[in-house]
């Protein structure tokens, strides 16, 4: 891969019409005693965005998480608060996995897992259970708006989060997706690298920015760096070639790469 000088850019806009969504890195230690394992999952080849792409958890906000985010973190920013709810959701919805819900034992994951699938409301649900959720314990490291045509546009909130505890198996909404696992950062990538796997612009970008750091609390600190600017892709010809680009002043050891290559969507 080639490395991108920083490049100059006028600040990024949010594309009309963009989606709000939000996405979380989950990571835990490694039982070798590498560096700390990611949860990805795989999204069916039927999906109309990225079919058959290794993401991290994750969808849109809906508009219950901007209740839920006023009631359990009203110092929050609006967008900001909605966007962890929702990756807290999601991530319960499409792995099984609670994270961010002190209160919740593991023999009741499954029930509400399938509530929300069912199109329960997480509001009524923690009001139903007096229980709270601790969106403020994910750490945010990225806002990505790539503005395809071909695809759905997506203004995505990354965060990161330590795996809770569990000891239950985790296992993937079949709806959406297919596959789950958990690996290394370079170890996902290695899969790309050798067409096991298939990921998207954004999702090696952030790969690769993980992969700069051994574990949790040490990406937790290298993000805290830089940063969390709006990142909208773009397209810049250099010495014949089409390359995509983004910003160089925002921790990512990779800021470009060639055109013909990438998987957009």
């Amino acid at each position: 891969m080639t490395r991108a000088d920083p490049p100059s850019a006028s600040p990024a806009v949010l594309p009309d019409g963009a989606v709000p969504a939000a996405t979380l890195v989950i990571m835990r230690p490694s039982d070798s005693g590498g560096p700390d394992e990611i949860l990805m999952v795989k999204r069916s080849a039927a999906m109309a965005f990225a079919a058959g792409a290794v993401v991290f958890p994750g969808g849109r906000v809906d508009p219950d998480d901007y209740l839920v985010a006023r009631r359990h973190a009203p110092a929050l920013d609006e967008a900001d608060g909605a966007a962890r709810v929702a990756a807290l959701r999601e991530t319960l919805e499409e792995t099984g996995l609670a994270v961010g819900w002190p209160g919740l034992k593991e023999d009741d994951a499954a029930d509400m897992r399938r509530a929300l699938l069912a199109g329960e409301l997480l509001s009524d649900l923690l009001a139903a259970r007096g229980d709270r959720i601790a969106i403020e314990t994910l750490v945010p490291f990225a806002r990505w708006c790539p503005n395809f045509k071909e695809a759905r546009t997506f203004d995505t909130r990354f965060y990161a989060v330590a795996a809770p505890p569990h000891s239950h198996e985790l296992t993937v909404e079949e709806a959406e997706h297919s596959h789950i696992f958990w690996a290394s950062a370079e170890e996902t990538l290695s899969m790309a690298d050798r067409g096991e796997v298939s990921v998207i612009f954004p999702t090696r970008r952030n790969l690769e920015r993980l992969a700069l750091s051994a574990d949790f609390p040490a990406f937790s600190e290298y993000s805290s760096r830089f940063p969390v600017d709006l990142i909208t892709p773009w397209i810049e010809e250099r010495d014949g070639q089409s390359w995509l680009c983004i910003p160089g002043h925002l921790g990512y050891p990779v800021t470009r790469e060639s055109f013909d290559r990438v998987r957009r969507g």
